[in-house]
Formats: structure tokens, sequence, C-alpha cells
């Protein structure tokens, strides 16, 4: 089945930003990998993707929850004899909060989603973009990720994280044809907040601080092809992120949550 067509690989590309970078990256005259949880939304983009670009796209649903996912979707498309050259890594939740919720097995899923199979991916996929020398990863991560604040003591680490390991992966492959991106959205349009159960907090917050998922897929396409080891998606948190950087930004929060402890 492998051709000389270029294949992307999209985890979570049912909805959201995944579903847009299927859309993007199928107009740029990719192959699709479409990678989430239930067959028949990925069927029904499969289908819109044809329609609208001519685009052969393979549907494997697949919960990144379970250890085991990764490595069965990397055994289906060598069964298939397809390789990958782009990878997406979107898939993800808002998950429990650490202190919070005392189920330990929800704390592991949320753990194993996020991080342990990006990771994975990247280890199945990596080695033979570079070997072929010539390869694509975007590891979607988010401006939480940038920044230590109070809060669910999860999300934000676990973006952080997969921060880290874009920019070590980039370091380590980038002279051998292989370029690796964490994108970094600040608040976008899309479905996460509904099934998350945060409208409420989107809906009180002023719209210049949101973005169109369009916007945010097109400006990581770009980033990544520049070489970015780390891009901010939204020319707002552009201009913000540096100031998030700075070390008396972060001394500042740190200082308003020991007094915040201190009141309780």
């Amino acid at each position: 089945m492998h051709t000389g067509t270029k294949t992307a690989l999209i985890t979570g590309a049912s909805a959201g930003l995944g579903k847009e970078f299927a859309r993007q990256l199928a107009a740029a005259g990719y192959r699709l990998v479409l990678v989430s949880r239930s067959r028949g939304p990925l069927e029904a983009l499969a289908a819109e993707l044809e329609d609208a670009f001519g685009a052969e796209s393979v549907v494997l649903p697949a919960d990144l929850c379970r250890p085991e996912a990764p490595a069965e979707i990397q055994a289906e498309l060598a069964a298939q004899g397809i390789a990958v050259d782009y990878l997406v890594n979107n898939a993800g939740s808002a998950g429990p909060s650490l202190l919070d919720d005392s189920d330990w097995a929800a704390q592991q899923a949320f753990f194993q989603l996020m991080m342990l199979s990006i990771a994975h991916l990247c280890q199945l996929f990596i080695p033979p973009m570079v070997e072929r020398g010539w390869g694509r990863v975007i590891n979607i991560a988010s401006v939480a990720g940038r920044i230590p604040r109070g809060g669910d003591c999860n999300y934000g680490p676990s973006k952080a994280w997969v921060i880290a390991l874009s920019e070590e992966l980039s370091l380590t492959v980038n002279h051998q044809g292989v370029k690796v991106c964490a994108l970094c959205p600040g608040f976008t349009h899309t479905e996460f907040h509904e099934r998350a159960g945060l409208m409420d907090m989107k809906n009180s917050m002023p719209r210049w601080l949101w973005y169109e998922a369009e916007t945010v897929v097109r400006e990581g396409l770009a980033a990544v092809e520049r070489g970015k080891r780390v891009y901010s998606s939204g020319r707002l948190y552009r201009v913000i992120d540096p100031v998030l950087q700075s070390v008396w930004t972060r001394r500042f929060i740190k200082l308003d949550d020991g007094r915040s402890d201190n009141r309780h």
C-alpha cells in the first residue's frame, strides 16, 4: 500500500486541533493515518478528506490511555507497509486533579495519555525518519506548560514535560533531517472546553484571548518547517511568552502561591 506519498499520523484526529491538522495536511497532499478512540468520527473525517482533497486515509481506532496502544499502531502500519513521515501528537484531555482525585488509576491513565504515549510514539517513529533522512514531529503542548501556577497540578506539568521532551528531541535529530516542535496554543476554539465541562469559564473570558483552530494549526505547520523547537501560536501569546519566562514573573507567581498557603 505504501507509495511515494508522504504519510502523516495524527492522534486525537476526530475533533479539535487534530481534525484541523488532518484537513491542512490532506490539503498539502499527505496520506493520513487518523487515530482516536472512536471509529465512527474517524470514518466520517476520512470521507470528508477524500471528498475535499482526494486524500487517502487509514482509520486506526486506539485508546492512548492504554500502554499497549502505540506499539499496536506501529505494528498495524508496518503490516500495511506504511511508513510515517509526519507525526502529530495531539491526543489529550483536561484530566483529574492530582491532589483532589484519589483514584490513582485515573491519574496513571492521564499520565499515559499525556506523556508516555507521546514518548512511545516518538521512540517508535522518529528513528525510521532519521534513517530516511526526513521527518516532522509536532507535539501539542500548551501555554499552560510555560509557567508554574496553582491548580490541578497535572495539566500544566504534563505540557511542560512535552515541551522539554520536544526540545531535547529537536536538538538530537534536527541535524539528521527530522524537525521536532512543541506547539503551545493559548485559548483555542475547539470542543476541548465543552468536553472538559469548562464552558462557563470559556464564556466568561474576553474574546480577544481566543484563537481559531485553523490559525493555530497553520502557524504550527509553518513553525516546524522553520525549525522552531518551541512555538507559541497566536500573536498575543508570542508577545506575552517572554514575560511568562522571565525570572521575575516566575518569582512573583511563586510568592503569590506562598501567600495563598499562609492564608489557609
